[in-house]
């Protein structure tokens, strides 16, 4: 059986995130913090071989990329990665987008997306990566909305369990250097 291995890994803290601010498709820039955790995450990586590099073509994830995994390879922004469209709340306190997480599942926020719209982007991603990627591991740097896209498909959740295990929103929150996911034909 054919198999691509995803490390996934979240963009650095970026401004919003301090300010508790919802970016949606806004593009924020990384904080201080946000610079020192995607430079300390090159330590992660190193001797670990990725066959390609992809991100959201949003400027946080897009500069975490480039940070943690410098020249020595590709990095390929995809716009299949963003962050969910808040719409109507990008910009909003991120409290409030938190609370209306459910609400959107299958309902897109107002003059944005659904969580299931990013799943539809997601899915297709993968469709990719399993046609050009057998066998191969790949990085990905992304957004909470992709993410909980990935724990959706592969790991068989629904959005709601999805939303509501968010480590996010756990404290200590369980901020991981990268995630693992294992895409096998045919998902």
């Amino acid at each position: 059986m054919k198999k691509v291995n995803i490390i996934y890994f979240v963009h650095g803290t970026t401004t919003d995130n301090e300010n508790e601010v919802a970016s949606g498709w806004n593009d924020a820039p990384l904080s201080e913090l946000g610079i020192r955790q995607s430079t300390e995450l090159q330590n992660n990586v190193k001797g670990k071989k990725f066959d390609a590099v992809f991100c959201s073509d949003l400027r946080r994830a897009t500069d975490s990329a480039i940070i943690t995994f410098g020249s020595g390879m590709p990095i390929v922004q995809d716009p299949r990665l963003r962050e969910c469209d808040y719409g109507s709340l990008t910009g909003k306190n991120s409290k409030i987008v938190e609370a209306e997480a459910a609400k959107h599942i299958a309902v897109p926020f107002p003059k944005g997306e659904s969580y299931k719209d990013v799943e539809v982007r997601m899915r297709n991603f993968l469709k990719d990566l399993e046609r050009n990627y057998p066998n191969k591991t790949v990085a990905i740097v992304g957004h909470k909305a992709t993410q909980l896209a990935l724990e959706v498909i592969l790991n068989g959740k629904t959005w709601k369990q999805a939303i509501e295990e968010d480590w996010r929103l756990k404290e200590p929150k369980e901020w991981k250097p990268g995630w693992i996911y294992v895409l096998k034909s045919g998902v």
